[in-house]
């Protein structure tokens, strides 16, 4: 018997659990701000209402972006600590590959080429390009909505944030109970997060001189009870 436990935070807090290969809880969180404090409540509550304990679990497949940089870090973090618990190793997954999957099994399934996206902001999406099977044939990019393949079906998280481009044809979330059940059929994505760009805050690059110039006036110090020589006043 093998519980497994899925997260996504490429987006919302996307989470399931599945039993010997089966779904047997899902759970969505519409909050991309919220994962540090939000995520391992939502697993705690999940397992109990399974009637497990985290500890129980015994493999995690986790989804590695390309995402912003603190929601896919929460995830992955408590992907590898509860994996470590079950003397077990992360299983990383592209989360776009998760929602092509889920497209291709699908009753509308795309008969060609397709496209998976998920939002960027910055007017920019994350995308990669699949064939019919969910394969996936390039990508993951960043870029406008531009650099999109023209001319195929649409589909994803991202699909969402340019209405007037897109028509949603797929699905517009990811469903972590595929991860959490086929998570082994996907293509193994390592264990580092796909950022594809750098993050917002970063540090410095120059550095700021602290030496006094030669313009600059220099005060001499003099040791405390010294008498003033002839000419000088008293400090």
């Amino acid at each position: 018997m093998s519980w497994t436990l899925a997260v996504d935070t490429s987006t919302d807090i996307c989470i399931a659990l599945a039993h010997d290969g089966q779904v047997a809880a899902t759970d969505l969180v519409a909050d991309r701000r919220g994962h540090a404090e939000k995520l391992m409540p939502a697993i705690s509550a999940l397992c109990a209402g399974q009637g497990i304990a985290v500890s129980d679990i015994t493999e995690v497949a986790v989804g590695l972006g390309p995402g912003p940089f603190t929601g896919l870090r929460v995830g992955i973090v408590t992907g590898h600590t509860i994996a470590s618990l079950a003397g077990s190793t992360m299983h990383g997954l592209c989360s776009l590959d998760v929602v092509a999957r889920q497209w291709v099994d699908s009753e509308h399934a795309p008969e060609g080429e397709f496209v998976i996206a998920s939002d960027a902001r910055r007017k920019e999406l994350y995308w990669a390009r699949y064939d019919a099977a969910g394969t996936r044939l390039d990508g993951p990019n960043v870029g406008g909505p531009e650099s999109l393949p023209a001319g195929l079906p649409v589909a994803g998280p991202g699909s969402n944030a340019f209405p007037e481009l897109f028509e949603a044809t797929g699905p517009t979330t990811l469903d972590a109970g595929v991860m959490a059940a086929h998570w082994a059929e996907l293509p193994d994505a390592g264990s580092d997060a796909m950022y594809l760009r750098k993050p917002d805050a970063v540090a410095p690059t120059t550095r700021k001189s602290t030496l006094i110039g030669s313009h600059e006036r220099r005060l001499t110090l003099k040791p405390l009870g010294s008498t003033p020589h002839a000419g000088e006043g008293r400090p």
